[in-house]
């Protein structure tokens, strides 16, 4: 009987979150006795496929010393840079003999464990991919002003991407490395994989992982989370 792969994930944590207008960093938020990022780490660790998280902090993160995972086993800490590719790449320098790695942002605390399976089925054809969720609305463009329509956009073929990411660690790395030394616009590792020429598969995943940004996120991430627990 074949052992399967265990994997790490980088959950980059060192943004500042000005569109939630607290007085912290998102990810610091509470849902119920828990901050956004505690729920975070344990849907990532509780999988059984999952061995190790790197969060990846400000250097002068105050709030991250006060969570009660802050000495796991399972949990290494590593200071980041000023944009999340920064970050990220603070965050695969710090592995070492790994094929693979999963990048997943801090505030998406609602992701499953059944597309966390079918994210990571991928490695079994050598392939890196993303979940992401089909456009469903009517897409506008906005004018310059951005309270005008400028056009409607065709949603055809349209998806809303979303973490973890998976690719192969080596790869990854160089990507970004090489993009952010050029100052390509790196929005998302799947954004630095495209430039370096590979294919990235999308691998449908729930609506339910929504990335906590505004106010009114934390009440309908709080809804699926004990919808979880039932």
């Amino acid at each position: 009987m074949s052992i399967l792969p265990h994997f790490t994930v980088i959950v980059p944590a060192a943004g500042v979150g000005k569109r939630m207008q607290a007085d912290r960093p998102k990810q610091y938020l509470m849902i119920e006795d828990k901050t956004v990022l505690e729920h975070t780490l344990d849907k990532l660790i509780s999988h059984p496929r999952i061995a190790h998280v790197v969060v990846v902090l400000d250097p002068l993160d105050p709030y991250f010393d006060a969570l009660p995972c802050k000495d796991a086993p399972w949990l290494s800490r590593v200071d980041g840079g000023k944009e999340r590719a920064d970050s990220v790449l603070a965050g695969l320098k710090s592995l070492t003999e790994q094929p693979w790695v999963l990048v997943h942002d801090a505030a998406r605390p609602c992701v499953s464990h059944q597309d966390l399976d079918s994210l990571l089925a991928l490695t079994h054809k050598q392939q890196g991919g993303i979940l992401a969720c089909p456009v469903r609305d009517t897409m506008k463009r906005a004018k310059s002003d951005s309270a005008t329509i400028a056009s409607t956009v065709d949603r055809e073929g349209l998806w809303h991407a979303l973490t973890p990411q998976l690719f192969p660690l080596a790869e990854l790395t160089q990507a970004l490395s090489s993009s952010l030394h050029q100052g390509v616009n790196i929005t998302d590792e799947a954004s630095a994989m495209e430039w370096a020429g590979f294919d990235v598969k999308l691998v449908e995943g729930s609506d339910r992982n929504i990335k906590i940004t505004r106010p009114n996120d934390l009440a309908l991430a709080s809804f699926y989370l004990s919808q979880d627990k039932k």
